[in-house]
């Protein structure tokens, strides 16, 4: 399909490339270079320790998979996009993102709102992660 979804109208990534991830990564590089920059370089959890923990993740619109599943629903769900990433170790997390107004719904822009948001539940993981083998 041209939109970038499968047949069942889900978008299947298993490691994410594309814009999305470049956006963030270029976002979290920035304040990367200026931790290193003031010599912060202590353990710590970095932009490519998040992207490294990530082995894969999927995005859908909730409307998409409901139709995928013969489940009824109602437009309002078209514009709902949900980012699931699987960690290393199994775990998942998730992001969304819901747009207001369907004539600005675009499910790209979607996927990376919610892909952010999901990447925003793993810094606090990691770093817990982190926390406990330091004090160990």
């Amino acid at each position: 399909m041209g939109d970038g979804l499968n047949e069942n109208g889900l978008a299947g990534h298993p490691l994410m490339t594309g814009t999305a991830k470049k956006e963030t990564i270029m976002d979290e590089n920035a304040i990367e270079q200026e931790i290193q920059a003031k010599g912060l370089t202590a353990p710590r959890v970095t932009p490519a320790d998040i992207e490294a923990n990530i082995a894969g993740e999927f995005s859908f619109t909730v409307g998409n998979a409901a139709r995928a599943l013969q489940c009824p629903a109602c437009e309002a769900v078209d514009l709902l996009t949900i980012c699931v990433l699987t960690l290393k170790n199994g775990f998942t997390v998730t992001g969304e993102s819901a747009c207001a107004s369907k004539e600005n719904f675009d499910f790209e822009l979607g996927h990376k709102i919610a892909r952010q948001n999901a990447v925003s539940k793993v810094w606090p993981l990691m770093g817990y992660a982190l926390k406990e083998r330091l004090s160990a």
